[in-house]
């Protein structure tokens, strides 16, 4: 994801509003001296090691706590918030979901630009800390319209995490490394998941008639949050330009790298009228955020449903909180898979097309459970999670492996996340409660949104071979005449730049 531009410690090269160049120099150029020194393997796998360690462990918990912290409401319903609140009068839970995306899917375009001008350490762990303590009072809340407005407030802080960590971390790393690494990252969300169950299974016994046992969910969860997100601002990575856990010479060779990757032509640090338009009209970022919200609403509507669909087949509320963590261990292991299988083939569209086929097979399995057993209703949903979880941070990733320029991947992740998360939406209002236990209008909705981001995965696939056909043949030449200024600030529309299909 990250290799495929030249941004590093030159992503700074340019300031947003006035497009003049930084104090920082510009990444050497491939006829520079300096790129025609060989790297030193060693070196470049003890950085790699580096990185790996200073940058993913912080990130994984952040939004493992950040997942949590969105879906504990599906851990808290089967506990007494339900009744509490009398949340199954009409539609009322399917709109206390739906009140977090409503603030999330605005702003996380404009926290993608916010973060490009502040220190990440300092932007995420403030958000964390905040989303935190709005977790905590959702533990105090006594009204329907209180908690709509807590998760409003919710989705407000979390929105510029996930396309903000994507942004910070994809600027370490060339295309082809990041996969696996951003599928390991994504597996916080299938721990969060497990862990959900398993923390409000012991929570359970924490209810009294002054508290009761779903309030203890917001409350410990929340401040588990806020906590951590002290200790965050301390270790999150910054940019590389900035970072203080490299030195000099492996800031150094981190440029090498990622430069060697592409080379540095397919730039794009620059955000003037040139540069926007090729940001505007490219079907990349458009096509893969309809896939990613294609494939994201299994994933989220099964995160906020999975207690109550274990709920309907039989087991008793703590049972069906337990039983939610193999399904999400399942999960996990099927995002490692696919993500290593995906980075040694140096492919990723074949992986999303595969696991959206074997999600399609879980709910073609769900739609057809009348006269079926318990076991075979649960296994159909091992096949869902299985299919939707590994290839949800695969999208994340070709993505970011064929967009290049700084401001270019800011926009693409955001837009991507963005226009994806409005699988959240669908997701809150697809399982009704008077189609309980079959939910039909659910695994239908969600088989063809799956499809839906099928076709857009084999879509765009299909039109970046035929582009990289076109490149090879020398066809896009011509973009070579521009002016030097617009020549420098291509980014993946330089001709000299290939799609990972």
């Amino acid at each position: 994801m990250a290799g495929s531009e030249k941004h590093g410690l030159a992503g700074a090269v340019n300031d947003m509003a006035t497009g003049t160049s930084s104090s920082l120099p510009r990444s050497p150029s491939l006829d520079s001296p300096e790129l025609d020194t060989e790297i030193d393997p060693l070196a470049e796998r003890k950085l790699l090691r580096k990185l790996d360690l200073v940058i993913w462990p912080v990130f994984f918990i952040i939004y493992m706590v950040a997942f949590l912290d969105r879906i504990n409401i599906s851990n808290a319903a089967i506990q007494g918030l339900t009744s509490e609140l009398r949340l199954d009068e009409g539609n009322r839970f399917n709109v206390a979901l739906f009140a977090y995306y409503s603030s999330y899917i605005l702003l996380e375009i404009p926290s993608n630009m916010v973060i490009r001008k502040v220190r990440p350490s300092l932007y995420i762990s403030s958000l964390m800390f905040l989303w935190g303590i709005v977790n905590m009072c959702m533990g105090f809340v006594h009204s329907y319209a209180a908690l709509v407005a807590l998760r409003v407030l919710l989705g407000v802080f979390e929105a510029g995490v996930l396309p903000g960590i994507v942004y910070v971390s994809s600027m370490y790393y060339k295309r082809h490394e990041y996969q696996k690494r951003v599928s390991l990252f994504f597996c916080s969300t299938v721990v969060a998941g497990a862990f959900g169950g398993l923390l409000a299974y012991a929570i359970a016994g924490l209810g009294s008639p002054v508290m009761s046992s779903w309030r203890w969910i917001f409350i410990i969860e929340g401040a588990i949050t806020s906590c951590l997100a002290l200790l965050a601002s301390l270790v999150i990575v910054d940019w590389p330009e900035q970072t203080r856990y490299l030195n000099a010479e492996e800031k150094q060779l981190l440029r090498k790298r990622l430069d060697a990757d592409v080379g540095d032509f397919c730039r794009m640090d620059t955000l003037n009228k040139f540069s926007l338009i090729r940001i505007i009209r490219d079907y990349k970022i458009w096509l893969s955020a309809f896939m990613y919200m294609g494939v994201s609403v299994a994933g989220l509507s099964g995160t906020f449903f999975l207690p109550t669909i274990l709920l309907e087949f039989g087991w008793k509320a703590q049972e069906a909180q337990v039983r939610t963590i193999p399904v999400y261990i399942f999960a996990a292991g099927m995002m490692i898979l696919g993500a290593w299988a995906s980075d040694r083939l140096r492919h990723r569209s074949g992986f999303i097309l595969g696991g959206a086929s074997i999600a399609i097979t879980g709910y073609a399995m769900l739609l057809h459970q009348e006269g079926r057993s318990r076991d075979y209703k649960f296994a159909a949903v091992f096949l869902v999670f299985g299919g939707a979880f590994m290839v949800t941070p695969i999208c994340l990733a070709w993505l970011q492996n064929n967009v290049s320029g700084h401001w270019k991947r800011s926009f693409a992740a955001s837009a991507q996340v963005s226009i994806g998360n409005f699988a959240g939406i669908i997701g809150a209002f697809i399982f009704i409660k008077n189609e309980a236990p079959t939910y039909k209008t659910g695994y239908t909705v969600a088989l063809f949104m799956m499809l839906f981001g099928a076709l857009c995965a084999a879509t765009m696939a299909g039109l970046m071979w035929r582009e990289n056909g076109k490149r090879d043949r020398g066809e896009r030449a011509n973009r070579l005449a521009f002016p030097d200024k617009d020549k420098a600030n291509m980014g993946d529309w330089h001709p000299s730049f290939r799609f990972t299909l």
